[in-house]
């Protein structure tokens, strides 16, 4: 990221507090390299190979499926995106806009446990990487060093993400090309092309993952494009996270199908892929060990965030600073790896479970969230009320977006398969999770509905003019 007279430090000194026009910085563009370089990792080379080993499908059927669903789901991923620069507040924060600054705590929470269940999970594959690469290293040594790894970068902050990714859009995104040429030119087995076939639910559900996949980042997504300028616009900020993040995760999830058809039966994904790009191999497992520690910092950057909003909910008008965020920082980062090490071998099968399960509830407040900001207020919304302890013009509570919200869950139930519980009609469909296509679909118009008489009668609505918002420089010497 270029570095403009007058930016500010590399040390991120913001948290949660609306970043003011004149420290605005960075270039539209970098949103493409930070989704790009964030998905080329191990996880979702693991996800790419569901749809051949759990599903069946064939190569041409599973990457079908692979490509639609990265791109229906990276359209509500990138829409979130878009608010960053309109806003200049993180994901979180401006979800008091559509749900009340304590309603809004119920999501925030979820979030947190979220980021925190990526965060461990991607520690102990860190560890298990390192130890894989060098084996004098024990696996718990290596969980160390990976979360001390995301934790400076988490500390360093947003700037420093950017940079991160910019280099890592190159190396990685040459390194996944070599492996693909690696593979193609060493040869695939003779039934490379016609193992599997086309199944509707195996389909679905593959459809189902990638799509997933990218609603994932959304609780999170409008933290890294915050600090761009407002005029960048719209369209241009949806379009550079649009591609990055559909184009840099289509690439690992079809790199996963690639390796779990050319290696023998039963092999480990990762394992495979070590397996079949020869000497290649391990240079390429160290640049996902890499790539797992710096994409990992935004798991725990999100947790840091999601707990200081938290927090800040309760007490009017604290904006922590830099060295706040560090402290939490340090805590999350002591608590989740004693944990993660602590845990049994089935933790990182665990925390990728609560994290599913997880999603179905996150689903709904995507829909409520895009609705509210681009058809009910179109991204006018009174920054210092979002900030007050009782929520200002947005109140405590949202009722309307509260109902639409626990509607958008019920509906899902019959849909679900999640590894608490299967849905009859999931049964039905041989385990394809389709809830989040029903909750959008009916959650969207409700909350539109609900949110357009609550407008009409004169409620909610941010002021022509807004007050002056709220930002570390505004508020009182700590």
């Amino acid at each position: 990221m270029a570095v403009e007279p007058g930016a500010p430090a590399l040390i991120e000194k913001h948290t949660i507090g609306f970043v003011p026009e004149n420290e605005r910085h960075g270039r539209v563009r970098d949103l493409f390299t930070l989704w790009f370089g964030t998905n080329i990792a191990p996880l979702p080379i693991v996800t790419g190979a569901a749809g051949v080993l759990v599903y069946h499908l064939s190569f041409g059927w599973a990457l079908s499926a692979i490509i639609v669903g990265h791109l229906v789901g990276g359209v509500f991923m990138a829409l979130h995106s878009a608010q960053g620069p309109q806003m200049g507040i993180p994901q979180m924060i401006q979800s008091r806009g559509q749900f009340g600054s304590v309603g809004a705590l119920l999501v925030v929470v979820i979030a947190a446990v979220m980021y925190l269940g990526f965060f461990a999970s991607n520690i102990v594959l860190a560890g298990q990487s390192l130890h894989g690469i060098a084996g004098a290293v024990p696996v718990p040594v290596g969980v160390v060093i990976g979360a001390v790894g995301s934790g400076v970068i988490c500390v360093i902050g947003y700037r420093f993400i950017h940079i991160l990714n910019r280099i890592g859009t190159w190396v990685l995104g040459v390194g996944i090309l070599a492996a693909f040429a690696w593979i193609i030119v060493g040869g695939v087995p003779a039934d490379f092309w016609t193992r599997g076939g086309f199944s509707v639910a195996g389909w679905l559900a593959t459809v189902s993952l990638a799509a997933l996949w990218q609603i994932a980042f959304a609780p999170y997504v409008s933290d890294y494009s915050r600090y761009l300028p407002a005029n960048v616009g719209v369209m241009r900020s949806f379009w550079a996270t649009y591609l990055g993040c559909t184009l840099g995760s289509i690439l690992p999830f079809m790199l996963g199908a690639v390796v779990a058809l050319a290696a023998p039966a039963d092999t480990e994904t990762m394992q495979a892929v070590r397996d079949v790009t020869g000497s290649l191999g391990s240079v390429m497992l160290l640049l996902f060990l890499l790539s797992v520690i710096s994409h990992n910092a935004l798991n725990l950057y999100g947790a840091v965030l999601a707990v200081i909003t938290c927090i800040q909910t309760y007490v009017q008008r604290w904006i922590p600073t830099a060295r706040t965020r560090t402290g939490l920082s340090v805590i999350v980062i002591v608590v989740t790896t004693a944990v993660a090490i602590a845990a049994s071998k089935n933790f990182l099968s665990l925390f990728v479970n609560l994290v599913l399960a997880l999603l179905v509830v996150l689903v709904p407040w995507t829909a409520i969230n895009l609705i509210d900001f681009y058809a009910i207020h179109k991204g006018n919304y009174h920054i210092d009320s979002i900030f007050r302890h009782d929520g200002g013009i947005y109140g405590r509570f949202n009722r309307d977006a509260m109902v639409a919200y626990v509607l958008g869950i019920a509906v899902q139930i019959p849909f679900m398969n999640t590894p608490i519980y299967v849905g009859p009609i999931s049964q039905y469909l041989s385990g394809a999770d389709l809830s989040w296509i029903v909750s959008l679909v009916v959650t969207s118009p409700l909350y539109y509905l609900l949110a357009r008489r609550t407008v009409g009668r004169g409620g909610r609505v941010a002021p022509t003019e807004p007050a002056q918002p709220v930002s570390s420089r505004t508020l009182p010497p700590r």
